[in-house]
């Protein structure tokens, strides 16, 4: 008797079939089992709608991640109309919530013109409103002046407060990104300065741009450990290759460099090898206090937070107007503690003392040894890689804050500069090595002399003028000096 399909009936099988038998069922048994029960995606056949009312039960995070499931979620995530729920429910004060919500129902805005909107609007604005979560809370805080520095006192405290990190993010020529945290990070009475070591795989001469973002996490209730989003405000950006640079200092094993016209950036690279083989040490950069809170969590991704002007009050009876009462503010560290700092009160400029188109606000003059400062640091930038070491000696960073009558600061810098010996100098009141530290950009100058007493192993600070164009102070105050 055969049984159908060919197969021997189990009375009439030898010992040899009925063990074949068994081996095979056994095998397709082991093959059904690894197999998953079913291929097809049930839920890729829901009608959007139907998919659409299951993700407004999302909250915020939920939705995001759920947005890099697959390009389907990934379209129906970055609705217009979730979001505008989210950021209703979310980040709209209880007084307002009523009014949008009768927006939301159409009263005044329809869902048509929800969906107008460009795509991500919403989304945008939602992680916009939480990086200044208790936006209230912190401008209260800055409003809190140090009189010693006139900056806001609290703004290391904000930062840290709501969270933010620091990203430097270069790419090479081929296109490809490399992200890297600061490895440092160093905050003294006027600036924040950040530091990236270990940067061997990133070469100098293929690096095509850099770009320092700030990084402010969302406040969602629940983390997403593989993807949190994040609010990215950009700093700033260079073009390694169109940017000119120019070195200004250097040790036994590296040199630095520094951009023409960021001149708080400065990298890092060894020494003895060619253009090609060179790759980048570290990176420092520097950023000052004024608005730092401001552009940190107000920029976009791809571009930096405007800092509004200072506008004066208009005064048509004082004769020399925007030529006295200023205050500076000057600052040196070495990005791992203060050198030293100093306020100077009471400046001025007279309009016959008006040269090469710079008003010239003497803050130390050489000729009044009463305000002769004295320190005893040596300057130098210290750098680690790669299990090495070393200082770059005779380099530090300034700070400097210019402040006009009304106590708003009209010129703000941190950068890194290097101690220059003259050679030349007028300077023959102390026994000793005579140095300079100038800096220059579009917004003002600074002079510096200092003289090296290798007795007392102290420096002097004998000079400081700041000085300030002419066509700026013209602009800020309606003058024509």
């Amino acid at each position: 008797m055969e049984l159908p399909h060919g197969k021997p009936a189990e009375s009439t099988m030898t010992s040899k079939q009925r063990r074949k038998v068994l081996w095979m069922n056994k095998v397709i048994c082991s093959r059904s089992a690894s197999r998953p029960s079913s291929t097809v995606n049930y839920f890729g056949r829901l009608p959007p709608e139907v998919l659409m009312k299951i993700l407004s039960f999302l909250d915020a995070s939920s939705l995001y991640s759920i947005g890099y499931v697959n390009k389907q979620l990934h379209e129906l995530a970055n609705s217009n109309a979730l979001w505008y729920r989210l950021y209703v429910r979310d980040c709209v004060e209880r007084k307002l919530r009523a009014k949008l919500m009768d927006e939301m129902a159409g009263v005044h805005m329809s869902s048509a013109a929800i969906q107008e909107k460009p795509r991500g609007h919403w989304k945008r604005l939602l992680f916009r409103k939480m990086a200044g979560f208790n936006k209230d809370k912190w401008l209260h805080q800055l409003k809190v002046i140090n009189p010693y520095t006139g900056l806001p006192r609290q703004t290391e405290h904000v930062l840290r407060s709501a969270g933010v990190t620091w990203e430097m993010t270069v790419m090479d020529s081929s296109g490809r990104q490399y992200s890297f945290r600061p490895s440092r990070v160093f905050f003294s009475e006027s600036s924040l300065s950040l530091t990236w070591q270990n940067l061997a795989q990133v070469s100098s001469w293929y690096s095509q741009s850099l770009q320092v973002h700030s990084v402010v996490p969302m406040p969602f209730d629940r983390a997403v450990a593989s993807c949190s989003p994040a609010w990215r405000s950009l700093i700033t950006q260079v073009d390694m290759n169109k940017e000119s640079w120019h070195y200004f200092g250097a040790s036994r094993l590296v040199r630095m460099k520094q951009s023409h016209q960021f001149h708080g950036i400065t990298i890092g690279v060894w020494r003895g090898l060619k253009a090609k083989e060179c790759s980048i040490v570290f990176v420092k950069m520097t950023l000052h206090f004024h608005k730092l809170v401001e552009r940190s969590l107000f920029g976009s991704v791809t571009c930096p937070y405007a800092v509004p002007e200072h506008q004066p009050v208009f005064d048509d009876i004082d004769p020399e107007y925007g030529l006295h009462g200023y205050k500076v503010h000057v600052e040196l560290h070495d990005m791992v503690k203060p050198i030293m700092s100093g306020r100077f009160t009471g400046l001025f400029c007279r309009r016959d003392n008006i040269r090469d188109g710079c008003i010239t606000l003497k803050a130390i003059s050489r000729s009044r040894k009463s305000e002769h400062t004295a320190f005893r640091d040596e300057l130098g930038l210290k750098w680690c890689s790669e299990g090495m070491e070393g200082t770059v000696e005779n380099c530090c960073v300034v700070n400097v804050t210019v402040l006009d009558e009304s106590d708003t600061p009209i010129w703000c810098v941190s950068s890194a500069v290097a101690l220059t010996r003259m050679w030349e100098s007028d300077l023959f009141d102390y026994r000793g090595d005579p140095y300079s530290i100038q800096y220059r950009d579009p917004g003002g100058k600074l002079f510096m002399n200092l003289i090296w007493m290798e007795e007392l192993r102290q420096y002097f600070l004998v000079r400081l003028n700041v000085s300030l164009p002419v066509a700026k102070i013209n602009r800020l105050y309606r003058r024509s000096y």
